[in-house]
């Protein structure tokens, strides 16, 4: 009765169900089945091959994927979701020299499809061919504002490119009554790329207290899936109070849907006692736009004290190019210029907001300048202003 049912249904109908059938049930071969079944009502109907095509390739049947695709694009050469489908499932199947040939048919009759040349990109990448890849990236940037996933591509094409990076950066911060004397720093950093992430070690050069100290520190980002990273922090000092004896620090990212990231993890940071901090946050991009949300709790015998801040990136040309911002109350123990105020009896209030501007220069260049401002209660109902100036530099090679 099913069957007969079916037969009284139209092509568009059957499609309808074959998606449903797919996305909701999971049942590909069933949706396969639909899917032939409409095309015998409608042999030339190519978006039911294309969909077809992704059913077979889900379902662990490529040859019959790349099959019916070919035999869409033979068809209708002109159908750009066809090639679309195709350069997919070459994509995944890690034949990333087919899915460029795909693209370049499919830009044969859409020159503009920011989706193929996307595509194209990522498959460039793959086989290292970078230079062309940035040529593709170039051009999407030159026609509007990026989005996520053309910045992502650019940094990782500058990251493959150029796996070494050497940074210096300094921080000056100047205390209204809280001390006497300002404090410096300054970061020396050397990261690598690696197969597994980026490697940086670092060395901090302090004064602070009117004392002199360097700490040094190891930063790890490795790469766990497509969809998730890690970052791993370990740091040592010899001269406290200057810096902490030890810190460390470890989250777990993770990139969702609809352009939202989040992560969630700890930090120990060693004075004369130990420290745990736990953070979580969540990130959305947004346009040109990138908002993030995070807090840092921090339990001790009596209560929790939390910090919370609003950060925000607007990218006025790639991935190095932005301006930022940032509002908030607590110390992070992420900010090195001001962490090693969680060394201190008194649960400090602050309040706080930054600017800054990162730019690129010549491609292989970065800068950053930046500006902080907080107003901290560091004695019962005893309040400073500080404000911190930054400036930093990065070269690739």
């Amino acid at each position: 009765m099913q069957v007969n049912a079916q037969e009284t249904l139209s092509s568009d109908e059957l499609f309808n169900q074959a998606r449903t059938t797919a996305f909701e049930q999971k049942n590909y071969p069933a949706a396969i089945g639909l899917c032939r079944q409409a095309l015998q009502k409608s042999p030339g109907y190519t978006d039911i091959k294309v969909f077809l095509g992704r059913l077979f390739f889900w379902n662990d049947q490529p040859d019959s994927s790349h099959k019916i695709l070919d035999e869409a694009l033979q068809a209708d050469p002109k159908h750009e979701d066809a090639a679309v489908a195709a350069v997919d499932i070459a994509y995944f199947s890690d034949q990333y020299q087919q899915a460029v040939d795909y693209c370049n048919k499919g830009l044969l009759f859409h020159p503009q499809s920011t989706e193929l040349l996307t595509k194209k990109t990522k498959c460039l990448i793959e086989l290292k061919k970078y230079k062309e890849a940035l040529l593709i990236t170039d051009s999407l940037s030159l026609k509007g504002q990026p989005d996520k996933e053309i910045r992502s591509l650019v940094e990782k094409i500058k990251d493959y490119r150029s796996k070494n990076k050497l940074g210096v950066s300094y921080d000056y911060t100047h205390f209204n009554k809280q001390f006497d004397k300002p404090w410096h720093l300054v970061s020396l950093d050397y990261s690598r790329q690696t197969k597994l992430g980026s490697v940086i070690g670092r060395i901090n050069y302090g004064n602070r207290f009117s004392e002199s100290g360097v700490q040094f520190e190891v930063d790890a980002y490795p790469h766990i899936s497509k969809h998730l990273y890690a970052y791993v922090n370990l740091g040592y000092s010899p001269d406290l109070p200057v810096f902490a004896r030890f810190r460390s620090g470890l989250s777990l990212y993770a990139n969702l849907r609809k352009g939202f990231e989040a992560d969630a993890g700890f930090r120990f940071l060693r004075f004369s006692e130990n420290t745990w901090i736990y953070t979580a946050s969540v990130g959305k991009y947004y346009k040109n736009w990138w908002f993030n949300l995070r807090t840092y709790l921090t339990p001790d015998n009596v209560r929790v004290s939390q910090s919370y801040s609003l950060s925000g990136r607007y990218y006025l040309r790639g991935a190095e190019d932005y301006l930022s911002f940032s509002i908030g109350s607590g110390i992070s123990p992420d900010d090195r210029s001001q962490a090693v105020l969680l060394n201190s009896n008194y649960k400090l209030l602050t309040r706080k907001a930054s600017l800054g501007y990162r730019f690129s220069y010549k491609k292989l260049n970065l800068f950053s300048i930046g500006v902080s401002y907080a107003n901290v209660e560091y004695l019962p109902k005893t309040k400073d202003d500080q404000l911190t100036a930054s400036i930093g530099y990065q070269r690739r090679f």
